[in-house]
């Protein structure tokens, strides 16, 4: 299972790419991982934030495959704990698809053509963070429950 995360705005600031690096590095020993980050949809200014969502909609859905494992990143997402998201990677490659997708979405959301397709919706915090810090945020945690899915001793 390969896993491909999704997500929308500028390349990471230097901080946030050492950390992505690093915990995407480590996450390689389990998983092939790649990230994809995608263009925040054209005159985004102009558009309404139901507009700005379906444009975003529109550049992912065709790049979702039929047998993926999809979780999507959201603020009315469920709360995992860290063994919780272990337990969710158990989950998905026990269902064995080629690839396991993760997508953080842009400034307003998730559009829901994309949550509709979603295995599982998940909020990280009731908190508010910037993208690209969610981007560190999730690289870490999914080393985090690989980590604690092979009983290694990075969770303590």
């Amino acid at each position: 299972m390969k896993i491909i995360i999704y997500c929308y705005g500028k390349p990471n600031e230097t901080y946030i790419s050492e950390g992505v690096q690093l915990f995407t590095k480590r996450i390689q020993y389990y998983y092939p991982i790649e990230w994809q980050i995608l263009a925040t949809p054209k005159n985004a200014n102009t558009l309404s934030i139901q507009d700005y969502k379906r444009k975003e909609s529109e550049s992912i859905l065709p790049k979702i495959e039929k047998d993926d494992y999809i979780i999507c990143l959201d603020e009315n997402g469920k709360m995992l704990s860290s063994p919780g998201l272990g337990k969710l990677l158990i989950k998905a490659t026990n269902q064995s698809p080629k690839r396991l997708l993760f997508v953080i979405g842009g400034a307003y959301g998730i559009d829901t053509l994309v949550l509709q397709k979603a295995n599982f919706v998940w909020s990280l915090s009731e908190l508010v963070f910037p993208h690209q810090l969610v981007r560190l945020l999730l690289a870490e945690q999914i080393y985090r429950a690989c980590s604690i899915n092979n009983n290694e001793k990075y969770h303590h």
